[in-house]
């Protein structure tokens, strides 16, 4: 248990501690013999009873050590103020000792050489003792002579971090517990209270402005964070703090998702602790809105998801199957994701989910309005898109054809077939493009626009968001395979930065999108400050437990073609408008010219049929004004 083996090490230090003040006496008893022979010199070593003064001293000393609380601290914390706490106990049982022994031999003269000796010796012997031990000790161990375990800090000394530090002492006892190899080598905490306090043998040992420093003082490797009821911005200012350090970071959920208790299975709370995640960086709590409205909006509906097989488009699937439609369509032109997401939702609802899987291009017209004129979708989320921006520079007839006349298929059968809401799902990187992919997207904002002022009956509407963490192509699952392959880590630009936001915040933006949708709104989230790459792949190397730059190379390999070094979520024009929902704005809408629109398209159209790319380009920049495209060769 773990009080036994606290009590084990605070035994031990106090035989070590007698064994030092007795061997100083037998010392000084020499040292007073010899004085005696040559000089005369008259003192207690005279009569038959050092054994018993001994044994006087090594009591009250050892008393008076434990009242200063030298038992309390284990060797190994101790800082200047342990020492001088230390040095204290020992001086106020030397003088002690001498006062009993003066009225045990009726002078205190008598006595005093002794207790002058002895006293001296042993104040300086248990003082250096711990010091010379402690230090020795953290040498060897860092040498690896003695595996004590993965040397930890645990942030947070509340009640999470008492329950993680007892799961410990615990997982001692357990040898199948992976937990027993984490040593506990102390807490911080912001409590200023807390500061230098004890806790079941682990002291306090600072701020979490200290992290740093005393990650390389105590030669720390792991650091779990504790604190799961904390603030997002204050978890973010410390994860920031911990991801200085060259540790691996951990982190226990939300307060509300701990098991506190021991389950049927055996999981405790240590189990519970998980690797940091990329999106604790965020800065911002998760974003959640109002399921009801999207359960009303979704329940006994035929809903279809074009790209349903997609990263956006899967969840937009998982999310929708939850609010019981009366049918979901998937159609998708890659059939290995489409039917992932299919065995996946049949395995989960069984017969519950009515779900129709189609493999078809939205660049085929006529396929498309067979799956419209047999499914008869009530609700379209338009998700079917290329997306990967250095690519699309290679190909942009491709990009055309698929994204601009792909989303212009899809959303004249929505109109044609009188759909009730119809959801395109754009990208930050439409605001005032650099690149194909961009400037395609922007076309296919204006032609949703477009369809909103010119049709009834169908809510046309936008939703614009930054980068999805985890999807397919970002950057998270690229930099897990360079590490886990062993390569450099590739980043573009020392300075770039991203908006970020999960895969589950992105597609209840567009559920809520859909819910609030009166026709022509583009919905754009508050997505907090945008985050560094470079700091994403620091942080993701520390998560594997290696030194970024050391363990792992971060190359900057320079800014690809249409690559911009931030992105906007906004044209100067469109302006900003609340809504209901805090965490969601709506840009104003821009007047199309519909017979300009409609003449230019038929253009880029005839063009990127004959793959001219560079005829396609330049009338892609006269559709959108904004294009500003930047090859950076």
């Amino acid at each position: 248990m773990r009080v036994s083996n606290f009590n084990f090490r605070k035994v031990m230090l106090l035989i070590v501690d007698a064994v030092i003040i007795s061997i100083c006496g037998v010392i000084s008893n020499f040292i007073l013999q010899v004085l005696n022979f040559q000089t005369g010199f008259r003192s207690i070593v005279e009569t038959p009873y050092v054994v018993v003064s001994i044994l006087i001293n090594v009591i009250i000393c050892i008393f008076c050590l434990f009242i200063c609380g030298a038992y309390n601290k284990a060797w190994r914390y101790f800082n200047a103020k342990d020492y001088l706490s230390c040095l204290i106990g020992m001086v106020a049982g030397v003088a002690l000792s001498a006062l009993v022994l003066s009225l045990r031999y009726n002078s205190f003269n008598y006595v005093l050489p002794y207790t002058l000796i002895s006293g001296g010796l042993s104040v300086v012997g248990v003082v250096l003792f711990r010091l010379i031990f402690k230090r020795a000790f953290i040498k060897i161990n860092d040498a690896g002579a003695i595996d004590v375990g993965e040397r930890t800090l645990i942030v947070g000394a509340g009640n999470a971090g008492k329950i993680i530090l007892e799961d410990i002492f615990n997982a001692k006892q357990d040898s199948n517990n992976p937990s027993k190899s984490i040593f506990p080598v102390g807490f911080v905490d912001d409590d200023r209270l807390m500061q230098n306090n004890v806790i079941n043998g682990v002291r306090v040992l600072g701020q979490t402005t200290d992290i740093p420093y005393i990650c390389e003082k105590e030669n720390i490797s792991l650091i779990i964070f504790a604190i799961p009821s904390c603030e997002e911005e204050e978890r973010k200012r410390i994860l920031d703090i911990c991801s200085k350090t060259k540790c691996k970071i951990k982190i226990i959920p939300y307060i509300s998702k701990l098991l506190f208790d021991e389950n049927e299975d055996g999981t405790r709370l240590l189990n519970q602790v998980k690797d940091i995640r990329i999106e604790d960086l965020l800065g911002r709590p998760p974003i959640t809105f109002d399921k009801s409205s999207i359960k009303t909006l979704v329940e006994g509906k035929v809903c279809m998801i074009t790209g349903g097989g997609g990263s956006i488009g899967s969840e937009l699937v998982r999310q929708i199957a939850q609010y019981n439609p009366k049918r979901i369509v998937i159609v998708d032109i890659y059939e290995n994701n489409a039917y992932d997401i299919q065995q996946e939702l049949r395995l989960e609802y069984g017969d519950k989910v009515n779900l129709d899987t189609i493999i078809a291009s939205v660049r085929d017209y006529d396929k498309m309005e067979q799956i419209f004129a047999q499914e008869r979708p009530e609700l379209v989320w338009h998700a079917a898109a290329h997306k990967h921006v250095p690519l699309m520079e290679t190909v942009p007839c491709e990009a055309i054809k698929n994204n601009i006349f792909g989303t212009y298929n899809v959303a004249r059968l929505a109109q044609k077939y009188g759909v009730k809401r119809f959801v395109m799902i754009s990208t930050d990187k439409a605001v005032n493009p650099t690149n194909v992919m961009g400037a395609t997207k922007r076309c296919c904002e204006m032609i949703i626009q477009y369809m909103s002022q010119n049709t009834t009956g169908t809510d046309f509407v936008t939703t614009r968001f930054g980068n999805v963490l985890g999807s397919n192509g970002s950057v998270i699952p690229i930099f897990k395979r360079q590490i886990e392959n062993g390569k450099p880590i590739t980043v573009t630009h020392p300075d770039i930065i991203r908006y970020f936001m999960t895969i589950p915040e992105a597609v209840s933006l567009v559920l809520q999108a859909a819910s609030m949708a009166k026709g022509g709104e583009i919905f754009v989230l508050d997505m907090g400050e945008p985050v560094k790459i470079t700091t994403l792949a620091e942080n993701l190397c520390r998560m594997y437990g290696k030194i970024p730059y050391k363990d792992v190379e971060i190359k900057f390999t320079g800014l690809r073609p249409g690559e911009k070094l931030f992105e906007e979520l906004l044209m100067d024009e469109e302006g900003l408008k609340q809504t209901d929902n805090e965490k969601i704005f709506i840009g104003n809408q821009i007047h199309i010219d519909k017979d300009k629109l409609l003449h230019s398209l038929d253009e880029l159209k005839e063009c990127a049929s004959e793959n001219n790319d560079d005829e396609a380009l330049k009338l892609l920049a006269e559709i959108v004004p904004t294009f500003n495209h930047q090859t950076n060769k």
